[in-house]
């Protein structure tokens, strides 16, 4: 049984997420910690809970997401990754952390790359990849079906979705994808986003204006 833990780190209030089961073994999805306190508050909870991280995701590579790839990748010794399409934006990670006044950002390489249908393991548990770019390219959703979540980055909000003016941001792709890849799941379904509270696939359909 997964296990999610929520920390919300840097200026833009990212949703970092640590996904855990009874075998020890975690997963860390968007480590956003930027600050000293953030990374120190992320590594005592993997301490204290006696957590063993083993795999290391972005749903996509907007600076404020990717903020503490770096520090979770050498301390951890795990590899980064992601979509390939997300690559552009990971390499221009350094110009974008001054446009929004950021510390200097270390670009982590990706280890390997993931894709639409893929499975991930971790423990004795399994996530499916659905790919759903419009808000940046590369963007990513992580689908556990048993547990019935889904962890979205800035695709889908609480009643609203991902901006898309900013760059390979198209409105059109992502309400395909927000009806064709997420609505469809089951309407119990907890959506973890990017930035802000959970919500479900039933609320967003009720109650979601886009």
């Amino acid at each position: 049984m997964i296990t999610v833990k929520t920390f919300v780190f840097n200026p833009f209030q990212v949703n970092t997420y640590l996904l855990f089961d009874e075998t020890g073994e975690c997963i860390i999805i968007d480590p956003a910690c930027m600050e000293e306190h953030e990374e120190k508050h992320l590594s005592e909870f993997i301490e204290t809970q006696k957590l063993r991280p083993v795999r290391l995701f972005n749903t996509h590579a907007h600076i404020d997401h990717i903020a503490g790839n770096k520090f979770a990748a050498e301390k951890y010794k795990i590899g980064l990754e992601v979509h390939k399409e997300s690559l552009s934006f990971l390499h221009s990670a350094k110009e974008h952390a001054s446009i929004f006044g950021f510390p200097d950002a270390e670009p982590v390489e990706p280890s390997a790359f993931i894709n639409d249908g893929d499975t991930i393991r971790f423990g004795q548990s399994e996530l499916k990849v659905l790919y759903t770019p419009g808000h940046a390219n590369g963007s990513i959703s992580f689908y556990a079906e048993k547990e019935k979540f889904v962890i979205v980055g800035d695709v889908l909000f609480n009643e609203s979705i991902g901006r898309t003016d900013l760059p390979t941001g198209n409105y059109n792709i992502l309400i395909e994808n927000i009806k064709n890849k997420l609505l469809v799941l089951p309407e119990s379904t907890l959506v973890y986003p990017g930035h802000g509270p959970f919500t479900t696939i039933d609320h967003e359909k009720h109650y979601n204006p886009f």
